[in-house]
């Protein structure tokens, strides 16, 4: 959504920030039955990425996933909230904005250039208020592809960048989260390829604010560990994807990964954010895949 966000008046602000609260609160009430209703144990906050879903509507996802006991479906857009608000669901993590024709802000051209920072700056500020207005509080961001840049110069070109806009999304409560990616299989010459490379990006940020997004399908690939990794450094991710590997289908046992094991560690490590499915259904029956899932993961 690139247009900015209409401010209200004094007090349609306070009214509007006490809606939120309110929200909340009820959705928190509703999350619970929700889990209740579908035998989750409560100790995983389960969401879904819609993008894998092509043929399922936005409308029908929420629909099965809240029957699940899904509490989120995300990499959307604040165009989409209405929708989720309708079914008591959150969008644990907000899609990026994308701007001009070059559509920065995507995977492959965002933060590690400082020829781009101006214009994402103007793009995340609109996209930070969309979202603190309406109570999300996680932002994903990308480092962009290196293009021949070695690692030292992308740290410090998208510290320089994302410094510009920690400051409102602290004062707005929202999370700038960059994802870990494979540069392998799916994602070549992404710069934000290793869970090193980020816990040092967050370092160097230094705001409580700017986390990862620990893709455990994407890590798997690149590094492996994930057991460890996740205990060395589970208070620098805000989030977390699944995926079979290989394929990006599937999570149960036809790929390698053992995902009630990976599960616990995150669970032991106090994390008390989302876990979002975002394989890719391979079976007709895609809902049951994602359902499947959903249990594999509720440890």
């Amino acid at each position: 959504m690139n247009s900015p966000i209409t401010r209200r008046s004094a007090l349609g602000r306070m009214a509007g920030g006490a809606a939120v609260v309110a929200t909340a609160a009820a959705l928190r009430g509703r999350l619970g039955a929700a889990e209740a209703a579908s035998g989750l144990k409560g100790r995983v906050n389960h969401s879904v990425c819609k993008w894998c879903y092509p043929r399922i509507s936005l409308e029908d996802l929420c629909v099965a996933g809240k029957e699940m006991g899904l509490t989120s479906v995300e990499l959307l857009q604040p165009a989409d909230f209405p929708t989720l608000r309708k079914h008591g669901l959150t969008c644990a993590m907000v899609s990026n904005p994308t701007v001009g024709p070059e559509r920065l802000g995507r995977i492959e051209k965002a933060w590690n250039r400082v020829e781009h920072h101006d214009r994402l700056v103007t793009a995340y500020e609109r996209h930070i208020k969309a979202c603190a207005d309406a109570g999300m509080t996680n932002l994903i961001c990308f480092s962009g592809n290196r293009e021949g840049q070695d690692d030292e110069a992308g740290l410090k070109n998208c510290a320089l960048g994302l410094k510009r806009i920690m400051a409102l999304a602290e004062e707005k409560k929202v999370n700038i989260v960059m994802e870990l990616l494979n540069s392998r299989v799916n994602h070549k010459d992404y710069q934000c390829d290793k869970s090193a490379w980020g816990v040092e990006l967050c370092k160097r940020i230094g705001s409580e604010r700017f986390l990862l997004l620990y893709d455990i399908y994407h890590m798997q690939i690149m590094e492996g560990d994930l057991i460890a990794t996740i205990k060395k450094n589970g208070k620098y991710f805000a989030h977390y994807h699944t995926g079979g590997v290989p394929g990006r289908n599937e999570i149960d046992d036809t790929q390698e990964i053992h995902y009630p094991a990976v599960m616990k560690a995150i669970v032991e490590s106090g994390f008390k954010g989302h876990v979002a499915q975002e394989f890719i259904p391979k079976r007709p029956d895609a809902l049951a895949s994602l359902k499947q899932g959903v249990g594999i993961c509720d440890v």
